[in-house]
């Protein structure tokens, strides 16, 4: 039985490890879903850290062998996603008794896909979330992530072109889950 490597909360100086697994997880993992022109735009506007979630403490990291393998976490912030680009409300507080947190920025190396590492983030969002007065999740995910989100208990709430700064889009399910 394989255990779960470590988890921690990110600090500032992860920020380049954080990068670098990003960009690895979806030159690994987005080939399965899309083609290569949809999967370098991916690499290249999707792969850039928010230092924001690491400020707020909700960013998480987990280790193996001293590096960083998977990371994801949560916002209390208005920001759905990383290639949505800078709008004027983003850094906007989420009132917890409205408004659901938001799961962000989730990617797994692929020699550590489907071993429970991200269910152990998912968790780690969930229950701080709830903690802090959310009664939901929401997300934006990319197709590599929804059989992770569907079997920890998110719900399709529908279908998405995600447009990113080049012009390509990628296909992008809206979901939901209660936290009561």
């Amino acid at each position: 039985m394989r255990t779960t490597p470590p988890q921690r909360k990110a600090l500032s100086n992860d920020v380049p490890a954080i990068e670098a697994l990003m960009r690895r997880s979806v030159e690994e993992l987005f080939p399965l879903f899309h083609d290569a022109g949809d999967t370098a735009a991916a690499a290249k506007y999707l792969t850039v850290p928010d230092i924001v979630l690491i400020d707020d403490g909700t960013y998480y990291v987990h280790e193996d062998g001293g590096e960083i393998i998977a990371c994801g976490g949560w916002s209390k912030r208005d920001k759905l996603y990383t290639g949505s680009g800078d709008r004027d409300g983003d850094a906007r507080l989420l009132d917890p008794a409205t408004e659901p947190a938001r799961v962000r920025a989730m990617f797994v190396r692929g020699d550590h896909a489907r071993r429970g590492i991200g269910r152990a983030i998912l968790t780690s969002c969930a229950e701080a979330a709830k903690a802090d007065g959310y009664r939901s999740l929401v997300l934006m995910a990319t197709l590599p992530g929804v059989p992770l989100y569907k079997a920890f208990g998110f719900r399709e709430l529908g279908r998405e072109d995600l447009p990113l700064p080049d012009g390509t889009t990628l296909a992008g399910v809206a979901m939901e889950m209660d936290l009561d």
